[in-house]
């Protein structure tokens, strides 16, 4: 496997690249900075959709979808949203291509000119308050919870697979209240439901934080976030809850009738987490011999390999291992067994270990003769001799000890890179030395946050909600400070 994988130690970014190329989640596309899924990937996509979907119905939410265009006016109606994403819209100017009259191919009709440009959605805010505008007409309309699964668009520069592409899968939550306080309520609710997902299905630890004003969603009071701490000692943020307050309500005019008959705007929340979580889920858990998946959400559980010399041992280690498949199955567990004879097991064993497969099964004919079978974790790579009966319950039990492994040992890395830190020197040599997050005091301005990140590149991933107060000085400027934020650099 050294062969295929770069080593995490010799090039982290390598290592990504080549565990996400190698073990078939996803491929370069011909079109600049967008990525193509693949089966396996998009396996692992719909695995993390369908729980998170499910969770979402669970607190009261509906689906829907708003169109893929949104007309360039609407971004201009709220002044810090156009801004926050301007540099990064597709344009769509023209609906219709024609033969050049000169041979040379297909050109733009220049006939065809859209009287409105339109936008390729990098969110969905401005078309959903103009949709809801039609919707909400009073407090019996309200609240209003909807979410999406779709695609967006933001123009990238520099990408990386999952992590930042121009084209990329998500979900996005848009709710309306009729309180500013129910508003708050649902953004801090979702954070929640995200938080529950990334740590127990993912796997993966997480603070719980607000952003500072200059990391806030483009148009919201307050971005709540959840952050994660990838291998390298670098941040992720793995989920953003948006409380809008009444500013999109106000920018497209939507009000409604409260009990006593009077108009006042509509509070809003907005809510997303997108592919990038798959990315967070390759650099948490995985190691030099390729993914490790959290039993929880692997499209595959458990893969049964027999090992065997001609038909007859064939035969009959299927007929055991058919029995097997069928008493995991009836234990909701997914499982697959690859009695394919065009390659040796051993090669089996290491694409299924590339592919993170949380448990293996050997079989052979020997095995059989004792009432034995070998099982491998993929987390430790320990193996184990375990008795035939039971074996369902086993491994039942084994996945579920996994699960909480993993969780374990991720939070015991994450917990041992968070530093408290008091002077300029302090910040710089842990950032530069140990890395993770840096727990320091800041000033509260965006001048002194500006010139941390031009000087460090680590930016303030979050203020965490569990914050105590803290008499301190601004590590940069010495300033009078009242809390600790926690800085890290990211991706």
């Amino acid at each position: 496997m050294s062969k295929e994988i770069t080593s995490r130690e010799q090039d982290y970014s390598q290592w990504y690249n080549d565990i996400v190329l190698k073990a078939g989640l996803a491929d370069y596309s011909a079109v600049r900075g967008c990525m193509i899924i693949k089966p396996y990937g998009f396996a692992l996509w719909e695995k993390m959709r369908d729980t998170l979907d499910k969770m979402f119905k669970d607190t009261g939410h509906v689906n829907a979808y708003f169109p893929l265009f949104i007309p360039k006016s609407f971004l201009s109606k709220e002044a810090a949203h156009v801004e926050g994403f301007a540099k990064e819209c597709a344009v769509v100017t023209h609906y219709r291509l024609k033969n050049d009259p000169d041979g040379n191919g297909i050109i733009v009709d220049p006939d065809a000119k859209l009287e409105e440009e339109l936008i390729v959605r990098p969110t969905s805010e401005t078309i959903i308050w103009n949709t809801y505008k039609t919707w909400i007409q009073s407090y019996r309309d309200l609240p209003l919870l909807i979410n999406q699964w779709a695609n967006v668009v933001r123009w990238e520069m520099r990408t990386r697979l999952f992590l930042r592409t121009t084209e990329f899968l998500w979900q996005e939550g848009h709710t309306a209240h009729a309180t500013r306080l129910e508003a708050i309520d649902e953004t801090v609710r979702m954070l929640n439901v995200y938080a529950d997902f990334v740590e127990n299905y993912m796997a993966v630890p997480v603070i719980k934080g607000v952003k500072s004003e200059s990391e806030r969603f483009a148009g919201a009071e307050d971005t709540y976030c959840i952050e994660a701490l990838m291998q390298d000692g670098k941040a992720l943020q793995a989920g953003t809850s948006h409380f809008l307050g009444q500013n999109f309500a106000k920018a497209f005019d939507v009000k409604f009738s409260d009990k006593e008959n009077k108009l006042d705007y509509v509070w809003a929340t907005s809510w997303g987490v997108s592919t990038r979580l798959i990315g967070a889920l390759v650099m948490a858990h995985s190691d030099d011999d390729g993914l490790i998946l959290p039993p929880k959400i692997a499209p595959l559980q458990v893969v049964i390999v027999p090992i065997f010399k001609g038909d007859e041992q064939l035969g009959v280690i299927t007929e055991v291992a058919g029995k097997i498949v069928q008493e995991l199955k009836d234990l909701g567990i997914s499982v697959k067994y690859d009695k394919s004879d065009n390659v040796r097991p051993g090669w089996k064993f290491a694409e299924y270990e590339k592919q993170g497969v949380p448990v293996r099964i050997a079989i052979g004919a020997r095995d059989i003769s004792n009432n034995v079978v070998e099982v491998a974790r993929r987390d430790t790579k320990a193996k184990m001799t375990v008795d035939i009966n039971g074996l369902s319950f086993y491994i039942q039990t084994l996945l579920d000890e996994i699960q909480l492994h993993m969780y374990n040992r991720a939070k015991e890395y994450r917990d041992d890179h968070i530093t408290k830190v008091d002077s300029w020197n302090e910040f710089i040599h842990v950032l530069d030395e140990k890395a993770g997050f840096v727990s320091a005091h800041w000033d509260g301005t965006a001048t002194t946050e500006e010139k941390i990140k031009e000087l460090t590149k680590a930016t303030i991933r979050c203020i965490p909600l569990d914050n105590e107060p803290s008499a301190g000085k601004c590590i940069l400027t010495g300033n009078p400070s009242m809390q600790r934020v926690l800085f890290a650099r990211a991706y």
